[in-house]
């Protein structure tokens, strides 16, 4: 026994007494814990600028349980997804600083629209698939228009002096993509003009599948692409990466840590997740407008918060391919991945899900894409192309508006 006066000397982790007998020292080691999840709570929550929507996620769990309206129920659990979505960027990023450039890439791959996954899913649950294609294709428009626009606006006005350009082997890898899975989302919709509904509706499901296919194939090999064969192109140019080689392979917590948070931040983004899909149609009518817009683009703009305030910072740094890796990326993986993940889920849970989109959805979508690529084709940007992206998109959410 340790007498009670018998004075302790501190090595280490552990106590030496006068008499030769060693104790652990517990109360170091908690002090030790308690600092460590201090200095993560402060990096992971409270590193943000969007660190005070944070607030609005046990307001959101405060109003489902005490049955608030569901319009506030559906409008605090959009603004905390935004914090979320960054957040989980921000992890992803963490945990590839340790793993290195391959096995980082596939994580930023799979969690990079962690958001909109996990809203089609529930959507998909509860069988509300109007919902799942108007988020992801409002996802989609709001990259390639609202994102890249205002990237290539504010970029070109903060470098009246310099020309931007960006690789364009990349940009056309991408647009490229965006062209297949816009194909293969106009199929289903020919079909059913092309023929009697009665008649075409299973056979517009049976193609919807078998694109939906198609479209995962040529996903997995853009990741292989990208990864594997010819990495070399999607890097950044020479003088930028000596420039921020320390900060790229710099992280500021643990792996474990990363991980750790990242399950978190995922559950939390799957709650919300769940109160925006069972609450959007009662928020749609009470704020007197159509569950498409709510949908398309309100949706979309709080998911996305995160992408676009980094888009923008990159091209306003003259880093361009950043830019472009943020905005043509995610629509590409939506397009190509999301989409056609939920046809396939949607079939294995025997429900309808299919590629039909409608006639201005789809539309709206080739005008983007078309825009995007004559944006994109001569390797250069400055304002006028972002404004004219910007002025695109909102004419496009007038449209939604006022269906």
């Amino acid at each position: 026994m340790v007498g009670l006066h018998e004075p302790l000397v501190l090595i280490g982790d552990l106590e030496i007494n006068e008499g030769g007998e060693t104790v652990e020292a517990s109360v170091p080691v908690r002090l030790g814990l308690v600092r460590e999840l201090w200095r993560n709570l402060v990096k992971v929550v409270f590193g943000t600028k969007l660190a005070v929507l944070f607030s609005a996620i046990p307001l959101a769990m405060a109003a489902d349980f005490y049955s608030f309206g569901r319009t506030w129920i559906f409008g605090l659990s959009l603004l905390g997804l935004a914090p979320l979505a960054e957040r989980v960027s921000f992890l992803t990023e963490q945990i590839a600083c340790y793993t290195g450039p391959t096995v980082g890439g596939l994580v930023n791959a799979t969690c990079g629209n962690a958001t909109e996954l996990i809203i089609a899913m529930f959507a998909l649950h509860q069988n509300k698939v109007n919902v799942l294609k108007f988020s992801l294709l409002g996802s989609i428009l709001s990259n390639l228009l609202l994102v890249l626009g205002t990237s290539f606006l504010f970029g070109g006005l903060s470098n009246l002096n310099k020309q931007q350009t960006f690789n364009l082997k990349v940009a056309n890898v991408s647009c490229v993509l965006l062209l297949l899975g816009l194909l293969c989302q106009m199929l289903p919709l020919m079909l059913t003009f092309a023929s009697p509904k009665i008649s075409t509706n299973i056979y517009v499901l049976q193609l919807s599948r078998t694109c939906s296919l198609l479209m995962l194939i040529a996903y997995i090999a853009y990741v292989f692409f990208q990864l594997k064969t010819h990495h070399q192109f999607f890097g950044l140019p020479q003088e930028d990466e000596d420039e921020d080689e320390e900060e790229v392979e710099r992280a500021v917590i643990g792996i474990w840590s990363s991980i750790a948070w990242l399950v978190g931040m995922t559950i939390l983004i799957s709650i919300l997740s769940q109160y925006i899909v069972a609450t959007i149609e009662d928020a749609s009518k009470s704020w007197g407008v159509s569950m498409s817009f709510v949908s398309i683009i309100l949706l979309p703009i709080m998911g996305n918060a995160a992408e676009h305030a980094g888009s923008i910072i990159f091209a306003v740094k003259n880093k361009l391919d950043i830019t472009l890796g943020i905005a043509l990326g995610s629509a590409a993986q939506i397009s190509l991945f999301v989409v056609p993940l939920s046809v396939i889920v949607g079939w294995c849970m025997g429900i309808k899900m299919d590629l039909d989109f409608g006639i201005i959805e789809t539309t709206s979508l080739a005008f983007a894409i078309i825009l995007t690529i004559f944006t994109l084709q001569d390797g250069s940007s400055h304002y006028i192309k972002g404004m004219v992206l910007v002025l695109s998109y909102v004419a496009i959410s007038s449209c939604f508006f006022y269906s």
